[in-house]
């Protein structure tokens, strides 16, 4: 969504939104590498890029935290006269916040720390009306008509003040304890409304802005703002717009701080009061006149000490009545107009006939068994054995082996060398041919030439 350059700086901590138009108008913010100067040109933080002196805008999630400032330190994130800064007090917070609001020098107190600037504008502007009640001890004795003249308006350099909430809470010999309820902002306004009128202040306290006390709260620590917390000032300023659960991480040294004063806003003023009366001291009585300052109940009138108050706590569930046995017993008890009903049918008679066993009883005419074959004797002759009498054919029967004469020496002797082998110590002989015949012709002589391999 579209949203004008001012407001989305605003919300992401930047600057104020007129703060924020002095950066546009001397050319300090980009979108999209394109130097703005135009009051009225909307850009989407989402989908463009948009930087401010150089540093690109980020979307980060909504913080709002309480811190409860002490004395003797600067409500700024710098100061240049180097005297401590509430950014010395957030730096565990993870992020760029700024408070909502200052608060002087010298004064403690609620002070609102937030990243959204719709919820510090809202909460700043004139016509909101937002509450701020502070606890004060000024110099000298007030009277009813000094309330009053505090009531209704002082006169200032800058203008009469809008009427407020003033009430006496003590007198200390020549000082007066009051509480204040303003609904504007001005500068120092409750430090010029006592030198206007002759009670200079000697100290002041913020006790609670917008409904919300620091009473849980030591000074120098700090707390998320509670879901409950941040819907009530939803319901009567209309900031913020989205109520989220932000994860702070270790914003208290005790444990048992995070969680919502469920105390009604006249409660927590009272106690806030108490606590300032205990810090000044016992002093005289009230006068006549003045409203009686709040009195600090004792353990004994509250159930004893806080341990013992744990121990022997009755618990409140066992004396609350039952309201179902207070409903039974107011009940009025119902009654039927008809009369007890009676059953006027006769009763049916039975006209079944006793069944009986009409089968005669049995008897056992059967003796005892007894055995008349006697003892069982085997009549059978024993069997001979005819195993051992059977003679041994293996050993009659001759060895044929034995029998079977042996050729082999018959056989002549083989003779030891042939004559048409090859020797291997020389030639083999040559066979001599038979003498010629008569009538035959004479041997053709055979042909000089290589002698033919022999075929082995």
């Amino acid at each position: 969504m579209q949203e004008r350059l001012q407001k989305i700086i605003a919300r992401a901590g930047v600057a104020s939104r007129r703060a924020g138009e002095e950066m546009i108008l001397a050319g300090r913010v980009r979108v999209n590498g394109t130097i703005v100067t135009e009051l009225g040109a909307k850009a989407d933080l989402f989908e463009d890029k948009i930087e401010v002196d150089g540093v690109r805008l980020v979307a980060e999630s909504p913080r709002y935290i309480l811190l409860h400032k002490p004395r003797n330190v600067v409500s700024t994130l710098d100061d240049p006269e180097g005297r401590p800064t509430v950014a010395d007090l957030l730096r565990d917070v993870g992020g760029r916040v700024y408070p909502v609001g200052r608060l002087d020098f010298a004064t403690s107190g609620v002070l609102l720390i937030t990243n959204d600037g719709e919820f510090a504008n809202a909460l700043l502007h004139p016509r909101g009306g937002v509450p701020k009640t502070y606890v004060l001890k000024v110099h000298g004795n007030m009277g009813d008509e000094d309330v009053i003249k505090w009531a209704t308006g002082v006169q200032l350099d800058d203008g009469v003040t809008l009427p407020a909430d003033v009430r006496i809470i003590r007198h200390e010999d020549d000082k007066t304890w009051l509480e204040v309820t303003l609904r504007e902002g001005r500068n120092q306004q409750i430090r010029r409304m006592g030198e206007a009128t002759g009670f200079p202040v000697m100290r002041l306290a913020r006790m609670s802005f917008a409904g919300i006390s620091s009473e849980s709260l030591r000074p120098g620590e700090w707390r998320p703002l509670s879901v409950d917390e941040l819907l009530d000032i939803r319901k009567h300023f209309g900031v913020p717009k989205k109520v989220r659960m932000a994860s702070m991480a270790g914003p208290i040294e005790k444990p048992g701080r995070h969680g919502h004063d469920r105390t009604s806003r006249s409660e927590r003023h009272t106690a806030s009061t108490t606590r300032l009366e205990r810090m000044g001291g016992g002093g005289s009585p009230t006068q006549r006149g003045a409203p009686r300052a709040p009195r600090a109940i004792p353990h004994a009138e509250r159930g004893g000490a806080p341990a013992e108050r744990g121990a022997s706590r009755p618990d409140s569930r066992a004396a609350r009545p039952d309201a179902r046995a207070t409903r039974s017993e107011n009940r009025t008890p119902f009654v039927d107009s008809r009369g007890p009903r009676t059953d006027t049918r006769a009763p049916r008679p039975d006209t079944r006939a006793p069944r009986t066993d009409t089968r005669a009883p049995r008897t056992e005419g059967r003796g005892p068994r007894t055995d008349t074959r006697g003892p069982r004797t085997d009549s059978r002759a024993p069997r001979p054995d005819t195993r051992t009498s059977r003679p041994d054919a293996r050993a009659a029967r001759p060895d044929a082996r034995a029998a079977r004469p042996d050729t082999r020496a018959a056989r002549p002797e083989r003779p030891e060398a042939n004559p048409r082998s090859r020797r291997a110590d020389g030639p083999a002989p040559t066979r001599a041919r038979p003498a010629a015949r008569p009538d035959e012709a004479p041997a053709r002589p055979r042909r000089a030439g290589p002698a033919k391999p022999r075929r082995s």
